[in-house]
């Protein structure tokens, strides 16, 4: 066996970790009533909180990989097994956590379940069509064919952080309403954020247009602007982010189903 770069290896190792951790905590909610609603409230903030340092290590072992010129094949494939876990098992089991929200309507609740397994399907799908198509240079990765599953990841777990009362007391939002959205949302918006990550709607890889070169003076206006709500409200920052980011190029390409960019041949183009 070929010798193995360990810092990109222990930064994607740190990743699966947190996936493990996320659903290890998830498991701990339960909404009969047993559990006090701050102690709810805690462990649905702290089963995201994983999900979002689990990207952090996920976007950290590519910059590691391209700055030590370690890039492997070896690298790829370990990358999409702790995605696996982060992004398609724990996002999976969170939504089941609060698909619990349906328990006095049995049939709704199996169908949360349903979509709960689609998504993780839907994430190894569309990880292992990346790993088939993907080039193990990092640095040539500039656009997604189809959602990535770190960002569908995001999108469910910004949904168990806005449930809860910090969001409330952030946003002045009623807690109740909150909760109500998110009980009719999560189900809904999971299937469709499952969807996205099979398609072939084009997407932009965020972090490398951010960390790598010269951009116009637009872009520049909309990382202010984001970095502005995140400081406003960082709560409801981290649940637009993540829903407009997945939902754009659906509504770009309803607008201007000619203009939307498929990559052809790889998940990224140049």
């Amino acid at each position: 066996m070929r010798r193995i770069a360990v810092l990109p290896t222990l930064l994607t190792l740190g990743n699966g970790v947190c996936g493990f951790a996320a659903i290890a905590y998830a498991s701990k909610i339960n909404l009969d009533g047993s559990l006090a609603t701050r102690d709810v409230n805690h462990y649905f903030v702290l089963s995201a909180g994983l999900i979002l340092l689990a990207m952090i290590f996920d976007a950290l072992d590519g910059t590691a990989a391209r700055l030590t010129r370690s890039a492997s094949e070896f690298g790829g494939q370990l990358d999409s097994l702790c995605d696996a876990i982060s992004f398609g098992a724990a996002p999976a089991f969170l939504l089941l956590r609060m698909g619990q929200e349906w328990a006095d309507r049995p049939v709704i609740a199996k169908m949360v379940a349903v979509i709960a397994a689609l998504y993780l399907a839907c994430a190894i799908l569309r990880l292992a069509r990346f790993n088939t198509e993907n080039t193990p240079d990092p640095s040539s990765h500039k656009r997604f064919k189809g959602l990535p599953s770190p960002a569908a990841a995001g999108c469910l777990a910004s949904l168990a952080v806005l449930r809860s009362e910090i969001t409330a007391s952030w946003t002045g939002l009623d807690e109740s309403f909150l909760r109500s959205f998110v009980k009719f949302w999560a189900p809904a918006g999971a299937l469709i954020v499952a969807l996205l990550m099979v398609s072939r709607l084009s997407y932009p890889h965020f972090t490398r247009q951010l960390l790598r070169g010269r951009r116009n003076f637009r872009f520049v206006v909309q990382v202010v602007l984001v970095l502005a709500v995140v400081a406003l409200a960082p709560d409801m920052a981290f649940f637009l982010f993540f829903w407009v980011y997945a939902l754009n190029p659906v509504v770009r390409y309803l607008l201007h189903p000619r203009r939307q960019p498929v990559p052809t041949h790889s998940p990224t183009i140049e």
